[in-house]
């Protein structure tokens, strides 16, 4: 027979508060703009959030597994799927969020470290893969999907093609080149890549 009782946490048992843990969360983003994840450090995510170190360790076992934890967490909120009503607007929206994204202060600073962190722990790279490409691939697979039904592109449409023509350029200019977009550039990016698809 079970004890009805609920049970209560054993006595010291550290309590997670919310508020303390969303200001670790953008204190590794701070730390990472600031520094790079090569020399980002516990100690200072501390500082910077206002904690003691205790109080990062008791969420997180090391500054990898938080990295790890914060990046996987954007991963699963997923981008929202475009709506339009045409291929083009779809394609645009997509590309105006992305673009929204990529060109925010710490992500601009963020991202490029990540990637040259991913070549050497497979951990990073895979869940860097989560956020920069499976999301996308996600919402590109849909768009592409609705687009077959309405006729606008014809089956077995590749989304990862489609993904790469219309998201790669854009990401060359901000994250690799690092180059501000010209006025109308993700009109005519979408505009181009609508096209090379029904080519």
């Amino acid at each position: 027979m079970t004890d009805p009782t609920p049970r209560r946490a054993p006595a010291g048992a550290a309590v997670l508060r919310e508020d303390v843990t969303e200001a670790i969360r953008a204190a590794v983003f701070e730390e990472l703009a600031a520094v790079g994840y090569a020399r980002m450090s516990i100690e200072g995510i501390a500082r910077r959030a206002g904690v003691g170190k205790t109080a990062v360790y008791r969420r997180w076992k090391s500054k990898l597994s938080l990295v790890l934890d914060l990046v996987g967490a954007f991963a699963a909120q997923g981008l929202p799927a475009p709506a339009s009503g045409s291929l083009y607007g779809d394609v645009r929206a997509l590309l105006e969020v992305a673009s929204h994204a990529l060109r925010h202060p710490v992500a601009s600073q963020v991202i490029p470290d990540l990637l040259v962190e991913a070549a050497r722990h497979p951990e990073i790279a895979e869940t860097v893969k989560a956020v920069l490409l499976d999301g996308q691939q996600g919402v590109m697979t849909q768009v592409v999907r609705e687009a077959v039904a309405r006729g606008e592109l014809p089956e077995g449409t590749d989304p990862g093609k489609a993904l790469d023509l219309a998201v790669g350029p854009l990401y060359w200019r901000l994250v690799v080149v690092r180059t501000p977009l010209p006025k109308g550039y993700v009109d005519e990016l979408a505009r181009a890549a609508v096209a090379a698809l029904k080519a």
